[in-house]
């Protein structure tokens, strides 16, 4: 069964920085492309960034690049998002998933609310 939990959320002023981490189970980590996504105070869920599966590749969303970095560590299958500068339009429930699988997130997200 496919698990993805992630955490490092939490309450942070605009300009400060958070690190999200996804710890991934149930599947072959080490070979599949990952993706973080998020979903605003009703708003639709919004694609961040994509990994390949050696970290090789990046992709961010227009919105977080320059801000964000996404990261992997293989051997302990998770995932990463450095998230630098942050800004109250970043508040959402941040997901990991598969890169196959990012408009579907099947994880409980984590929160991050930037307010001052």
């Amino acid at each position: 069964e496919v698990q993805l939990v992630e955490s490092g959320g939490g309450l942070v002023q605009p300009g400060g920085s958070l690190r999200l981490s996804c710890a991934a189970s149930g599947f072959p980590f080490s070979i599949n492309g990952m993706s973080w996504v998020r979903q605003a105070p009703g708003k639709g869920l919004e694609w961040v960034s994509y990994i390949s599966i050696g970290g090789g590749t990046t992709n961010y969303a227009d919105s977080v690049k320059g801000r964000f970095t996404i990261s992997r560590d293989n051997a302990k299958n998770t995932l990463y998002l450095q998230m630098n500068s942050l800004k109250p339009e970043d508040t959402a429930v941040y997901y990991c998933s598969k890169s196959t699988e990012w408009r579907t997130p099947r994880s409980q997200g984590t929160q991050v609310t930037v307010s001052s």
